[in-house]
């Protein structure tokens, strides 16, 4: 998942993201988009929490990486 930093420039703000990413899904600069925002510090949390399940890392790493 790629990542942003969001930065102050003059009264406002923006994010910041990698035009290689724009390009790859045919965004150009200056369209309307919608996002959702998270802390990339609450996926850190999440880390051991699902050892319970009996599931194949390797398995559900791939399945994740489909939907990017």
């Amino acid at each position: 998942m790629p990542t942003a930093r969001i930065r102050k420039s003059g009264n406002s703000t923006v994010l910041v993201l990698p035009p290689h990413y724009l390009k790859e899904r045919g965004f150009e600069v200056g369209e309307d988009v919608g996002f959702e925002l998270f802390r990339k510090e609450a996926l850190k949390k999440l880390w051991g929490r699902g050892k319970h399940l009996k599931i194949d890392a390797q398995k559900a790493k791939d399945e994740l990486r489909k939907e990017w």
